[in-house]
């Protein structure tokens, strides 16, 4: 079960709990830190198999050379280095659940072995002669456009509707109205309770300031946020100063006719520098201004109202 109070989170439970007993694949889509992989777990620990195997690997941590020979294993001698027939997580999955994180990083060579196993529930260790046999449930996730990596070529068609037989989108945290506060809360005692410390609450300047935050590293941010924080705080409660400048001075993300209203930072708290608010709300600026012109740089500094040249030396010094 996905924490939180918010619609969008009671509505992906139920969903996972509809799709859960099934055993058709899984494509979970989202950002970065929504939670892909605990629906991926969720999904499991709900289904018909919850006792058999989980087995999770991050496609796009795996050197491409090596992926193949980790998805399928391999047997003595088929390479440099293979002293020994090893089990592929494939095989390791078997009777359970695969759990493939960022799929769209796999290679082309990859996704045709990939499609092969899904097809057949058979497959090839690398340097094999024999067909291995398996019995797997897919659930996939990732951050990418799969559609656009087809229409470049980088993903096959053919494989993605294979894992895409039911899909699953989880929700950015901006868009979880009223889980930012409930999550920070859990996550407060969650660290609390972990490191024994005294910190009992958030004061309602945090709590004002964790709410008007977007969020781009969605739940995961959250969560290193609260530990940080506790990590950082002397008092009873968890104070502005102990938030990293990206949230104390963050901009409210709603707009008025006149333009964008700033949050204003509060000068009470200890640290505050001029340069580094004004550095995080350019930064924010330009990037809101690539997401909306789809990082077109020329559209990009039109919007900003500044040169091109001037916009790529920020996006330079940002390292955007």
């Amino acid at each position: 079960m996905i924490l939180g109070q918010s619609k969008a989170v009671l509505e992906l439970n139920q969903l996972i709990k509809q799709v859960a007993p099934s055993k058709a694949n899984v494509l979970i889509m989202g950002e970065s830190g929504t939670g892909k992989e605990l629906v991926a777990r969720s999904i499991h620990e709900q289904s018909q198999v919850s006792g058999m195997p989980f087995v999770a690997v991050n496609c796009g941590a795996i050197a491409e050379n090596l992926i193949e020979s980790e998805l399928f294993g391999h047997v003595r001698g088929s390479f440099t280095g293979a002293i020994s027939d090893k089990m592929g997580l494939f095989q390791a999955a078997h009777g359970g659940t695969l759990f493939l994180d960022e799929v769209g990083e796999l290679p082309l060579q990859t996704q045709v072995k990939l499609l092969r196993a899904i097809q057949e529930r058979a497959f090839r260790k690398l340097g094999g002669v024999e067909d291995v046999r398996v019995d797997v449930r897919i659930v996939s996730a990732t951050n990418c456009d799969l559609e656009e990596g087809i229409r470049i070529g980088a993903f096959r068609e053919d494989l993605f509707y294979r894992l895409n037989v039911i899909m699953i989108r989880t929700p950015a945290l901006r868009h979880r109205e009223g889980d930012v506060q409930y999550l920070a809360k859990h996550f407060l005692h969650k660290f609390v309770k972990m490191k024994s410390q005294g910190i009992e609450e958030f004061t309602d300047e945090v709590l004002s300031l964790l709410e008007s935050y977007s969020w781009p590293g969605n739940v995961r941010e959250l969560e290193n946020t609260i530990e940080r924080a506790i990590a950082l705080e002397s008092s009873h409660q968890i104070t502005a100063a102990a938030l990293p400048d990206s949230i104390r001075y963050s901009k409210v993300s709603h707009h008025s006719g006149s333009g964008e209203e700033m949050i204003a930072p509060s000068l009470s708290s200890p640290g505050f520098k001029l340069e580094a608010a004004l550095s995080v709300v350019e930064k924010s600026y330009i990037k809101s201004a690539l997401l909306r012109s789809k990082n077109s740089e020329k559209d990009a500094a039109r919007i900003l109202g500044v040169t091109q040249k001037s916009l790529k030396e920020a996006m330079k010094k940002y390292r955007l």
